[in-house]
């Protein structure tokens, strides 16, 4: 926040996290007089209990959601990344959200931690789309992680999200069943495919972007204090070596060689990963 000096009038950025709840004192740089600051006063607004905000990057699964709460009587405010979906669950104030773990630039799982964590969005409301791809290895349901209350698979969304929703509601657990984790639907590429059309390229590069995120996802999904661990310490790559290798030969398989040339995606989704937890870390 921004305050003047009552003595020579010189604004002063303070920021709002150093100012304690009864007020704290900070002198002025150019005149040395000493200001008492006090954080401005917010009226709290109440969460909207018409309002839902879905938001994942597929358009054909964000309108699958979206028409799912429709139908329940819902406004829908609907969001293709984490940031957007931040941004608009502040202005709109939803009780609920419901998220794909692996969005863009902000992700879900992160989304709701964050919002579980603010005492003005501590009562909403969080459901996860999930899509974890390998069940040979996880076996956790995602629903018990981050302060979620729910988790719908993405393919089971137009039957199953009502009745998550319902559950919610009523304040009632899930049925405890394993998640059908299933990898991802990117079709795999035969040796001797033919080269996809230019038309369908760049929706194949935002799908290379979008399994490598789902991918790391699964990786901080089920080992939250392992990844923050081992980014502290600067040894991501080692701890997770065979979680990586794994990762990156499914992506390997899903992705086309054609679209892997046009960037090391996967890599680009480990590195963007790291410098996103070490800001949340402060490191």
């Amino acid at each position: 926040m921004v305050v003047a000096c009552p003595r020579c009038k010189t604004r002063l950025r303070v920021p709002e996290e150093r100012i304690a709840p009864q007020g704290s004192r900070f002198r002025c740089p150019k005149c040395s007089v000493v200001l008492l600051v006090k954080r401005p006063s917010r009226k709290a607004l109440a969460l909207d209990k018409k309002k839902v905000l879905v938001a994942h990057p597929d358009g054909e699964i964000l309108g699958q959601a979206r028409k799912a709460l429709q139908d329940m009587g819902y406004q829908v405010i609907t969001a293709s990344d984490g940031v957007q979906a931040m941004v608009s669950t502040m202005k709109e104030m939803p009780f609920l959200i419901v998220v794909d773990v692996a969005l863009p630039k902000i992700y879900g799982f992160e989304l709701a931690k964050r919002l579980k964590a603010r005492e003005d969005t501590k009562d909403i409301k969080a459901i996860l789309i999930s899509s974890v791809y390998d069940k040979r290895r996880y076996r956790r349901e995602p629903a018990s992680l981050y302060g979620a209350d729910a988790y719908v698979e993405d393919h089971e969304i137009p039957q199953s999200l009502p009745q998550v929703l319902r559950e919610v509601l009523e304040g009632a657990p899930s049925a405890k069943k394993e998640p059908q984790l299933r990898t991802p639907q990117e079709p795999p590429t035969a040796p001797g495919a033919t080269t996809a059309p230019p038309e369908a390229r760049d929706e194949m590069v935002e799908r290379a972007r979008r399994l490598a995120r789902t991918i790391l996802s699964d990786i901080y999904l089920y080992s939250p204090q392992k990844v923050e661990e081992a980014i502290r310490n600067g040894n991501f790559y080692a701890t997770f070596a065979s979680e990586l290798k794994e990762g990156m030969k499914l992506y390997e398989t899903r992705i086309p060689q054609e679209v892997r040339q046009k960037g090391d995606f996967f890599r680009e989704a480990i590195e963007d990963f790291i410098e996103t937890k070490k800001k949340a870390l402060g490191i």
